[in-house]
């Protein structure tokens, strides 16, 4: 299904909805420390989501590229600030972070081509 970014970041959000309801404890605490790490500090919304994103490719998590492509997309991240993400890794991470950002770049056209995610250039 990762063919189709869009419909696996919603089946993603789906799973993890369930999982919350079936461990509540867990989930409830990584979705505070998801929505405190990721708001508006030193480093805005945007430059945070490019950093999971950087991370997501480097540690080849499809799931988490789905979704940090998403939101930072959502957040306001142009087209080249998501492939100059994917440059850095690419240096840092070789040859395994070309695929892995391979992945984000067809996730990142595909949530432009839906409209979903926010801007894309």
């Amino acid at each position: 299904m990762k063919d189709d970014y869009p419909r696996y970041y919603e089946k993603l959000r789906q799973l993890a909805a369930r999982l919350a309801r079936d461990l509540r404890g867990p989930m409830s605490a990584f979705a505070r420390l998801n929505g405190a790490t990721t708001a508006p500090g030193a480093l805005d919304a945007k430059t945070k989501q490019l950093l999971a994103l950087g991370i997501a490719i480097s540690t080849q998590c499809q799931g988490c590229i789905a979704y940090h492509v998403h939101d930072a997309m959502r957040a306001g991240a142009s087209r080249d600030e998501i492939l100059e993400t994917m440059g850095v890794c690419i240096l840092m991470g070789g040859g395994p972070a070309v695929i892995q950002a391979c992945e984000a770049l067809e996730a990142m056209d595909q949530f432009a081509a839906a409209g979903k995610g926010g801007k894309s250039a």
